[in-house]
């Protein structure tokens, strides 16, 4: 038996998340079905975490248990023959025996792509939320001082989590203007809880436009309640783009 490591780009527009699901097309149930075929038997794999409907991953992992002796190259190109073009597997490897792709995994890194024009644009709709507002950056960058370390994440967690506890511990968070209207977020942290990065992004986009405080996203944060928050941002922003081990 060998452990196999995947890492893989997807484009998730027009996927229900990661997760597999009965009736709605996943990534997780595209790569199965797939992998099925060129193994001949049904196989699971498990991924660093789940990723919501419309989100888009630039490396997740996910590994898998295998009994095929395939070489690792042959596999590659075999399951990339059979994916869709919005799903790309960039790497597979075997690695020990004791790795798993989410509970191995130290912290996870996400981007956030805001773009912002007089215009939108029909080529960026898919990959950022677009928005005419002029944002105050400076004024955002401060309200998410807060967030650095170990806080209870309660006011950024969706409705319908299973998480046991808001507890969560952001090591890196910056907000940084691009050219041509982009404005990129990045955000680190040893785990997230459901909606947790496009709660915060919803909210601190109410402080970048002059509706909210610094204060206020201080005291929303401390709260601890969800409906004090801003909305969700949409999903089309946000990309898995590291997941550490």
């Amino acid at each position: 038996m060998r452990n196999v490591k995947l890492i893989i780009a997807y484009d998730g527009t027009d996927y229900k998340g990661w997760q597999i699901q009965t009736s709605e097309p996943t990534i997780q149930g595209v790569i199965e079905e797939k992998l099925g075929i060129i193994l001949n038997q049904q196989t699971r794999i498990a991924g660093s975490g789940r990723t919501d409907a419309g989100v888009h991953a630039l490396n997740q992992v996910a590994h898998f248990i295998a009994n095929s002796k395939i070489e690792p190259e042959l596999l590659k190109k075999g399951l990339n023959s059979l994916l869709p073009p919005d799903i790309v597997l960039k790497e597979l490897s075997e690695v020990d025996a004791d790795f798993h792709a989410r509970y191995s995994a130290k912290s996870r890194v996400y981007k956030y792509l805001i773009w912002r024009g007089d215009t939108f644009s029909p080529f960026y709709r898919r990959f950022s939320w677009q928005m005419h507002y002029q944002l105050d950056l400076e004024e955002m960058r401060k309200a998410a001082e807060c967030l650095v370390g170990l806080h209870d994440f309660a006011s950024f967690q969706g409705t319908g989590s299973a998480s046991l506890s808001s507890e969560r511990e952001i090591m890196r968070f910056t907000i940084r203007g691009r050219a041509k209207g982009w404005i990129v977020t990045t955000i680190e942290a040893s785990a997230f809880l459901r909606h947790m990065v496009r709660n915060i992004m919803g909210t601190l986009i109410e402080v970048g436009k002059g509706s909210m405080t610094v204060a206020e996203f201080r005291n929303i944060f401390a709260s601890k309640d969800r409906s004090r928050a801003g909305i969700t941002a949409p999903p089309q922003g946000l990309f898995l783009k590291k997941v550490k081990y």
